[in-house]
């Protein structure tokens, strides 16, 4: 429990739960002050304009050498005012008391005095206004209790204000601290179970869409993609084990055989013939597999410039038109004339991709076969189409043909490989482009969907 607490105080989201907090409170008791020295000072003010308007009504009553009306309206008022919240005072010239609860001896004009009267808590302060009415000095003091107590109420309301705010700001940073501290926790705990190799963990997501789940839904992708690439790294190990393992034995075989044809004399040249064309294969194996690896980690993206698909695409058609005749296949390309299909990519790179597609259907396809290229505009892409009539691939097995060394039965006999449609799709992720396979019933539409900059029609 004493660690979990130590825990709570020592977090980030608990140390900033209590920073808000104390900048609200301070905001709170700064306004607080301002509305408590406001309200004073309207308090005072009409507790000034209140006693005035009783000095001049008093005062009004005043008829020139007639002073009885006055005398008569100030002991009135002395008596009405039972709880002495309102004391009166008329002097005449020489000071002595006419009327009223005390004698007065305050300069003109607004003061205040300490009343030591009968009933009246010693030192009760009085706010008092004295003038002359005719030859008498008129005074007229209102007690300041009702106003200091309903400024102390304020205080008191003010103080309980503060108690509560602070508790309930320290409670509910608390409750909230711990909540984000749990999250914190869960994204830590699953990045220590990754860090021990379980790939499969995930940190938990409660829905909300705040910001903490959005990290941790791009964290998960994150880790979804670091699984699949390990998955694929696996895969790629054992697919060169089992795909070299062939090639090389062929190529032991050869040698031994090389060799045991120098021991009695014979003719190797054959045989060395055989091994120089195993070892040509295996290098153009791993050199395929090295060029994916450099185009995954995007070095060639420093060449990216604005270029035209169609150029490419034309380059292409024309190149392998002739090869795909002396197949017994055709190749045809159609292209919108006067128009640019502008993206931002490499060159090289692109026509590497178009050739292996076009080499793909012209290997796997049987004479006869019908093979298109063209370009076309999809909203904001330009898309590349390699379409054929041949017999197609199977659905289950599209998503695994883009895999390194991955072949399909019916192919292991053809060479290569099946390196080809990977660097295809190393190709097409290194420019933000999309591949889709398609059924063309019969034969297959390969689609390659690349980002536009702009198209021009000229």
């Amino acid at each position: 429990m004493s660690e979990t607490r130590s825990n709570l105080l020592r977090s980030t989201p608990f140390r900033l739960a209590l920073t808000f907090a104390f900048l609200f409170l301070l905001a709170f008791i700064l306004s607080g002050a301002i509305v408590y020295q406001l309200m004073s000072a309207s308090l005072a003010r009409q507790l000034d304009q209140s006693i005035k308007e009783t000095y001049s009504l008093i005062a009004a009553t005043y008829a020139e050498s007639d002073e009885e009306d006055l005398v008569s309206t100030v002991r009135d008022h002395a008596q009405f005012s039972q709880d002495k919240d309102e004391i009166f005072s008329l002097t005449d010239k020489d000071g002595n008391r006419l009327a009223g609860d005390f004698t007065s001896s305050l300069p003109d004009g607004f003061s205040m005095f300490a009343a030591d009267l009968p009933g009246v808590p010693p030192d009760t302060e009085y706010r008092a206004y004295s003038g002359m009415v005719g030859d008498n000095n008129l005074t007229v003091a209102f007690s300041l209790s009702e106003t200091e107590d309903l400024e102390r109420i304020v205080l008191m309301s003010f103080g309980w204000g503060t108690l509560f705010i602070t508790v309930l700001a320290i409670g509910g940073g608390a409750v909230l601290a711990s909540r984000v501290q749990r999250r914190l926790d869960g994204i830590a705990s699953t990045m220590v179970d990754v860090s021990h190799g379980r790939l499969d963990a995930r940190i938990p997501l409660i829905g909300n869409g705040d910001d903490i789940d959005a990290v941790s839904a791009q964290v998960n992708a994150a880790l979804e993609r670091l699984s699949a690439l390990v998955d694929g790294m696996r895969e790629v190990s054992a697919n060169i084990a089992h795909d070299l393992k062939t090639p090389l034995n062929r190529l032991q075989m050869i040698l031994e055989s090389a060799a045991d044809k120098t021991v009695s004399g014979e003719d190797v040249s054959t045989e060395l013939t055989d091994a120089r064309a195993e070892s040509q294969q295996i290098n153009s194996t791993f050199d395929a597999l090295l060029r994916i690896a450099q185009i995954e980690a995007g070095a060639r993206k420093a060449r990216f410039v604005d270029l035209d698909v169609g150029p490419v695409v034309e380059t292409i058609g024309d190149v392998y038109a002739d090869v795909a005749e002396d197949d017994g296949k055709s190749l045809s390309t159609t292209i919108i004339p006067d128009t640019k299909w502008y993206i931002h990519g490499d060159r090289d790179l692109l026509m590497q991709m178009l050739a292996n597609l076009v080499e793909n259907a012209l290997r796997h396809c049987p004479p006869g076969t019908a093979i298109e290229l063209s370009v076309t505009r999809g909203g904001s892409h330009v898309l590349v189409h390699v379409r054929d009539n041949g017999p197609g691939i199977p659905a289950e097995e599209r998503e695994k043909v883009f895999r390194r060394l991955y072949r399909l039965d019916a192919s292991r006999t053809t060479p290569g490989s099946g390196l080809g449609l990977s660097l295809v799709k190393a190709v097409a992720d290194l420019h933000g482009a999309a591949i889709t396979l398609e059924d063309r019933n019969p034969g297959l539409g390969v689609t390659i969907s690349l980002p536009a900059v702009r198209t021009t029609v000229t």
